[in-house]
Parts: C-alpha cells; structure tokens; sequence
C-alpha cells in the first residue's frame, strides 16, 4: 500500500529533548528514551555536553543499572560524550568552566566502563591522539569536533583511530582553498562518517544538497536535540545554559546556536527537501551509518538475524510506526493496524 519498512533510525547526538536535559539530569535518560520511538528513532546515544567527571560517572551508572521495570523505549547504545576535552576557541555553548585537558586516566575509565559508546574531542589538544588511540582500541568510537585544528592535526586524528566528524561544518574552522582545516580533512577521508544537523539553522540547504553530492554515503543525519525538542518554543536548559528557542532555533546569550530543537522526523523531512532523495536512499544516513561508525553490526539493516528495529513510513515519508526489538511502540494509523 506505499509503505516502506526501513531499518530502525539511529540518532548519535541526543542532548535531551521533550523537557529532559541529560547533562543536568542523566537520571531521564529513560523518560526521553520513551519518547522517542515517536519520532522514528529505535536506539540513540544520549549525550552529554562537557560536564565534570561525577556528572559523567553518575550518567554512567544510570544506563548500568538499566531501565525501570516495564519500561518501553528507544534502545540507549552508550553514551555520546560531546567534550569535555574540547578547544576553548570553538567551546559553543560547553560552558568555558567545564572544559579538561585531555586526561588518560578518565580516558581508560570511560572505556573500561562499557557505557561510553562516542567520545567528541579536539586533536590539536596534549594528548588527544593517545586518547584516540586508547578509546579507538577498546571499542569506544570517537569523533573529532569543536576543534581549532588544522588539516594535518585532523589527518593525524584519523589516522589515530577517529571514525566520524561531530556536527560537520559547526564548532571548527571553515573550509578555505588554502586552509582546508579540518573539514577538507574529514571531507576527503573516505573511512570518516560525516554527522551533519539537518534542522534548517546549522547548515544551508545548498550545502545539504552539496554534501549529498560529495559524500551521500558516508552521512550521520544527527538532531544534536536538547531538552525543547518536541516541545513549543521558550526557554530551555542545555547542561548549565538558558537556551531560548525561537524561528532561528536555539540560542544561547550570545546569540550562538545550542543545539537543535528538532525531532529526529524533522531532520530527515529537511534533509530529503534539500537533497530531493527517494525514501530509499534515507537507510545509510538514518540508520546503517551509525551502526557502523559504533560497530554494531546487528543494526542498520532488515535481514534476518538483525535486531528486530523498524521504522516505518507512510507514502509521503512520514513515520507511521515504530518497532523496537519487536514490539510495535507507535501504532500505525488505525487503517493499517
């Protein structure tokens, strides 16, 4: 009947949404997770803006000791830890306090932990490439973002193991025919997936569409929510920020973007707007890229063995239904119940 089943979306970069705000209260880690499924999404990495270290442990204890009994949601994968070993210069809005140089120690325990999923850090800092070296080795992805680098020291991050560009083209250096920073460097990398915030504000439709055309394959469509996500505009919280949404999206006191009020649903309508691609060209970038780049291999796609995450649209591309590990969490319209 025009539907189309596609395995289960996956968003990298979830800072909250629907009121919650992880940084400040990880606990609602499961609250958000319940919301989520709404939007499309089957598992996600909840993520924290830089934070100190007990706020990072606690949020890491909360997904150790599981969801809450009956509890029915999208599938938390390990943390997204945005910072907090990022350059001061290109900080956004991680609170200048909250920033660390690069700490091994803390490195090996986030590793250690099993719920460190994404680390996002800078690798011009001291030590940054260790870091990346150490984390890359145990299995923990990492992303290189709100960065001052230039484009031999973002080479040199992937060649230490980084595998993804954290929101590509915001928190760095822009691309310049003498400088290329480090987005020529993650642009012509082929191995690096490329997080890119389709919400209308963070990147322009021609260069949606023109990342589409140099590296369609290698796309993370990413929220970067925070708490107002799914939730009409005001004021909000991101960690230690007032965050006030209005029609250019969230600002912060400087007038600087904080994050994305957008649900994941809004990011892919603006995507296929800009790029004009069919539904079936959305796998890689809502799904099977972001299996890979976390090393999940029973994800991101419909065959059988694979976990049992579906997302399912209806013939205008609009999420209709919702299965996680094979329940259905979003009914379909009651004509195709």
């Amino acid at each position: 009947d025009g539907h189309t089943a596609m395995p289960g979306w996956i968003d990298l970069q979830v800072n909250g949404g629907f009121g919650v705000d992880l940084t400040s209260d990880p606990d609602g880690v499961w609250a958000l997770a319940a919301h989520l499924p709404a939007t499309g999404v089957t598992a996600f990495a909840p993520t924290l803006v830089s934070a100190d270290p007990a706020t990072i442990d606690r949020a890491l204890a909360v997904t150790a000791g599981g969801p809450p009994h009956g509890w029915r949601g999208a599938t938390p994968l390990g943390w997204h830890l945005e910072g907090p070993f990022l350059a001061p210069a290109r900080r956004g809005t991680h609170p200048a306090t909250s920033l660390r140089p690069v700490d091994l120690d803390l490195v090996r325990g986030w590793a250690a932990s099993g719920q460190v999923a994404l680390v996002t850090l800078a690798p011009e800092l001291p030590d940054a490439l260790a870091a990346i070296a150490v984390l890359a080795a145990e299995g923990v992805a990492v992303a290189l973002g709100h960065t001052d680098a230039d484009h031999a020291t973002t080479a040199r991050g992937i060649a230490a193991g980084a595998r993804m560009a954290t929101h590509l083209f915001n928190a760095m250096p822009p691309l310049h025919h003498r400088a290329p920073g480090p987005v020529g460097a993650l642009l012509a990398d082929p191995d690096v997936a490329l997080g890119v915030i389709a919400d209308g504000h963070h990147l322009n439709p021609a260069v949606l569409a023109l990342l589409h055309r140099l590296a369609g394959d290698r796309i993370v469509l990413v929220t970067d929510a925070i708490a107002a996500a799914g939730l009409p505009p005001g004021t909000h919280r991101l960690g230690e920020v007032d965050v006030v949404v209005g029609p250019d999206g969230p600002r912060n006191a400087d007038g600087g973007l904080a994050g994305s009020a957008a649900t994941y649903d809004e990011v892919v309508t603006t995507w296929r707007g800009a790029t004009g691609v069919a539904i079936a060209d959305l796998v890689a970038v809502t799904s099977t890229n972001a299996a890979a780049v976390l090393g999940c291999a029973d994800r991101g796609h419909l065959r059988r063995g694979a976990r049992a995450d579906v997302t399912v649209l209806d013939p205008d591309g609009r999420v209709c239904a919702t299965v996680v590990a094979g329940a259905l969490l979003t009914p379909a319209a009651p004509e195709h119940r």
